[in-house]
């Protein structure tokens, strides 16, 4: 194996994984560059990404600028003379002099089939919109939002029950180990870049706290596959009795008769049905505002939901 000097730019918990391969490998990574720590939680904190406590266990060299694209991280990343940068989420668009910096490539672990859901939310939208396969995507990087030349590619069936959090913590890792194929086949010469088709490309816009709120009058199925996306972040809510309840887990359940969509429906004492635009939902595990997640019979238990109508 060739000793490989790599940079690694990479911030929130799915470039752990890819960082902990490389290192794993005996690569030298003299420079793990991560985003600045933010402020977080209610108390506005600072709290450093999940790349850089990492870096500090494995004893790694931290950098974190406010833009990677600034003249100190220029001069930096040249001192140092690296072979490749790897970059794996790492929030902010490297322009064409770093990208020029590497003596071989700038590499990206991508967790989608490019050209398709390109852009900082792949694994949501993937499960949004119904998908039953997705994948990991190592390419090129260039000065476009992920639409440089592909590497390797290897997809990845979604299960059916699978929330965003699973798929996430699964791509991370399938992207660490495909990761290391690609450096290996590059020192080996036996890559050849394939450009992406871009009239096929979509996008994976970024989700925000207000994109969880549930339509009711969408089909039974879009809204299940709706709360798996949004699992665990932003979290699929809804308005009962006004307050805001957050809806992790849920089945479809079958209606006798039509019911207009939001209908918080009479069952047994321990389940909660929401009518939808084609049937209904049975909600299996709910959270309160102020509360903890936790299975729907316990939650009714302490909570007494009066209202006919959610929000």
């Amino acid at each position: 194996m060739k000793q490989y000097r790599i940079i690694f730019l990479g911030t929130p918990e799915f470039a752990v994984p890819s960082l902990i391969e490389l290192h794993q490998s005996g690569y030298n990574i003299p420079l793990v560059i991560t985003q600045p720590d933010r402020p977080k939680g209610r108390g506005k904190k600072l709290k450093a990404p999940p790349v850089k406590n990492k870096a500090l266990e494995l004893g790694l060299n931290i950098f974190q600028p406010n833009s990677i694209n600034s003249s100190e991280s220029i001069v930096q990343l040249k001192a140092l003379n690296p072979d490749f940068l790897i970059v794996v989420a790492f929030g902010q668009l490297l322009k064409k002099n770093i990208l020029e910096i590497p003596k071989n490539k700038v590499l990206n672990v991508h967790p989608s089939i490019l050209p398709k859901y390109r852009g900082p939310a792949p694994i949501q939208w993937a499960i949004i919109e119904g998908c039953t396969e997705t994948g990991i995507s190592i390419m090129q990087l260039d000065e476009g939002l992920d639409t440089g030349d592909i590497l390797k590619m290897k997809p990845i069936n979604i299960d059916k029950d699978e929330t965003a959090g699973m798929l996430h913590d699964r791509l991370a890792y399938q992207g660490a180990q495909l990761l290391i194929e690609t450096i290996r086949d590059l020192s080996n010469h036996t890559i050849t870049p394939q450009p992406q088709d871009h009239t096929r490309a979509t996008y994976a816009r970024m989700l925000n706290k207000k994109d969880g709120l549930i339509q009711w009058d969408k089909p039974t199925k879009t809204i299940l596959n709706y709360i798996r996306g949004m699992t665990p972040w932003p979290g699929a809510f809804t308005f009962i009795d006004n307050k805001r309840i957050k809806i992790f887990k849920a089945k479809q359940v079958d209606l006798h008769e039509k019911v207009a969509p939001g209908r918080l429906l009479k069952t047994f004492p321990d389940e909660l049905w929401i009518s939808t635009g084609d049937g209904a939902l049975s909600i299996i595990e709910i959270q309160s505002a102020s509360g903890k997640k936790m299975h729907i019979a316990n939650f009714l238990r302490g909570n007494a939901i009066v209202s006919g109508v959610t929000s």
